[in-house]
């Protein structure tokens, strides 16, 4: 008899798992049978949050084991990374079937403005590109390395709209998610002979905590929802079922893409 639920029992590590793409697809994978393995950054005020998650997922009979650290600090990486060891060595399963890269930190400034201090800096583009695209090649890089990534991995990277087109303040952002579809690209290139996928989730515009740190924020919200051929603002419940569709065995040939789930905006002007 075929396996219906083939996910049973497999982790994910998620990327940015307490609000958002993350938690949906925390809570999404739970559902198809899977155990979660999650890097957030909270302070105390948004802590709460991840910990209801954490209830959550082992309140459906899951595990869960949540960091709070920043997901761009290299120590930070090799701790997460040799407790995922040690937890993996107590059962049967010894690999990671999805990592999800969904951090959302960077620097919303101008390039041009009046001021000099109001215009974005170079430690700041660096920092959002370090963050936002650069730490996805460094954790595969880690994950490929400790053997915790191989055959029928999947490696989902959130981008958006914004990796091509233009917002106000949304420089530095943009060439993030700009370099991380490159990166999408490039690791697909290197991993198919491991057996792992690749691809960039480009969501519609999504109404998460992340996008109202951007300033207009609500403009974007109202030209969305008139523009979308669907009627109504992507969920990040529409981005994790996705996720969880190709997360499935018989997804293994999708790879090197930068797949829209959108319900149509992004192809109308």
């Amino acid at each position: 008899m075929a396996n219906d639920r083939p996910l049973e029992g497999e982790w994910a590590l998620i990327l940015g798992a307490s609000s958002g793409f993350g938690e949906a697809v925390a809570l999404e994978l739970t559902a198809l049978g899977m155990n979660i393995f999650g890097v957030h950054l909270d302070r105390k005020s948004t802590l709460p949050n991840a910990e209801r998650i954490v209830r959550d997922i082992k309140a459906l009979g899951r595990e869960a084991v949540f960091w709070n650290v920043n997901a761009a600090d290299a120590e930070k990486r090799k701790e997460v990374i040799e407790g995922i060891q040690a937890k993996l060595k107590e059962g049967k399963v010894k690999t990671i079937r999805v990592l999800l890269h969904s951090l959302a930190f960077g620097t919303l400034k101008p390039f041009i403005a009046k001021s000099i201090a109001d215009m974005v800096n170079k430690a700041q583009v660096d920092m959002t590109l370090d963050v936002m695209a650069n730490s996805l090649v460094y954790w595969t890089q880690d994950l490929v390395a400790a053997d915790l990534l191989g055959q029928g991995g999947r490696i989902f990277a959130m981008t958006s709209a914004g990796g091509a087109r233009v917002w106000r303040t949304y420089g530095a952002v943009s060439a993030a998610k700009a370099a991380l579809e490159s990166h999408i690209r490039q690791l697909t290139l290197e991993l198919a002979p491991l057996g792992i996928t690749a691809n960039a989730i480009m969501a519609g515009v999504t109404d998460t905590p992340a996008l109202r740190k951007i300033p207009g924020s609500d403009e974007m919200l109202t030209w969305a929802q008139r523009k979308n051929p669907s009627g109504r603002l992507t969920l990040p419940k529409d981005v994790a079922e996705a996720i969880g569709l190709l997360s499935h065995p018989k997804a293994q040939w999708i790879t090197g893409n930068v797949l829209c789930v959108d319900g149509g905006e992004f192809i109308v002007d």
